[in-house]
């Protein structure tokens, strides 16, 4: 199942792990590029450019496969020093990233001078539209269905997929709802080139995460998301608990970022997925959990995947042309 992004990225499958803050790392990403999939590292996960050269090594111990790290720019009360994990990405010669947040251009110079692949994540055409003007290889489009950041203009996948195909001329990665072979088909069958998956990905045997919060992934449903922030216009889709239900109260009474900042810390959200606690903190997953039924490698996820897809295609859609 060859597409323009297979072929770009030099990958078996057009199935993508998404960058996700304390959880891209290397084991999860080593097992998804090992998969036959691209794998991303996470680079914020790491605590210094330092310790993310570190990380890079001791993922390319684990795999000789291609894989990307992601490089994610968000306002922040404590400056982060883009332009060193940049350089570290650069300097270890990772061949492909994954940028988010804010507009990448003023890195971009840097990446296109070391001849590394962009995909900019996004969460309209608009910005897609940006992206590529600004000379990223490939945009990943991600629909209202996602985990964390989804945008302030609530267009679902069904819709903002084939939006964004319509009007870019490179290609689409479709991001947000995404688990399994019926999924990869309908992305293909709006346009995209691979799919993007975070939450699939984190509820895998290798994925660095508390087996508490993998089984809470598999229990829960389509209707066990919040949506938190949207007063402050940077809304976030995360787990349906009571922290996240008080936080949306706090927002209907006007509370400001100084008041609501200390709830949502990353911090927090850190603590959940190495501890296990699903009410120890804010911590991001997407709608999507409503069809995750349970915990394999990534190895059976992607060949899984895979699978249902040539199934569905050749077994229900041709039959339907006959």
């Amino acid at each position: 199942m060859q597409t323009a992004i297979t072929r770009l990225l030099g990958i078996a499958h057009p199935i993508i792990q998404g960058g996700m803050q304390w959880v891209g790392r290397a084991e999860l990403t080593a097992a998804v590029s090992n998969a036959g999939a691209l794998g991303i590292l996470t680079a914020l996960t790491q605590p210094t450019p330092e310790a993310l050269h570190a990380e890079i090594n001791r993922l390319r111990g684990m795999t000789d496969k291609p894989f990307g790290v992601n490089l994610t720019f968000l306002p922040s009360l404590k400056p982060i020093p883009y332009e060193a994990y940049r350089d570290v990405i650069i300097d270890a010669g990772v061949t492909i990233v994954e940028t988010a947040g804010n507009n990448p251009s003023a890195h971009m110079p840097a990446f296109n001078k070391a001849g590394i692949t962009v995909i900019h994540k996004c969460t309209t055409v608009r910005h897609a539209l940006k992206a590529q003007d600004i000379g990223v290889s490939a945009v990943s489009i991600d629909g209202f269905e996602c985990a964390g950041h989804v945008g302030e203009e609530d267009i679902p996948g069904l819709v903002l997929i084939p939006a964004a195909v319509a009007k870019l001329k490179i290609p689409v990665i479709a991001s947000g709802g995404f688990g399994d072979g019926r999924g990869l088909v309908a992305a293909l069958a709006l346009g995209a080139e691979a799919i993007n998956m975070g939450t699939r990905f984190m509820c895998t045997l290798e994925a660095p995460v508390h087996d508490n919060i993998k089984r809470a992934i598999v229990e829960q449903t389509e209707h066990d998301t919040s949506l938190i922030l949207r007063s402050l216009r940077n809304s976030s889709r995360v787990y349906k608990n009571a922290l996240a239900l008080s936080v949306i109260e706090m927002e209907k009474s006007g509370a400001t970022i100084a008041e609501i900042g200390p709830k949502v810390a990353g911090v927090k959200g850190r603590g959940v997925y190495e501890g296990g606690d699903v009410e120890g903190g804010i911590w991001t997953v997407g709608q999507v959990q409503g069809l995750i039924h349970d915990i394999p490698s990534c190895e059976v996820l992607v060949a899984r995947i895979v699978q249902e897809a040539e199934h569905i295609i050749h077994e229900r859609l041709v039959r339907l042309c006959l």
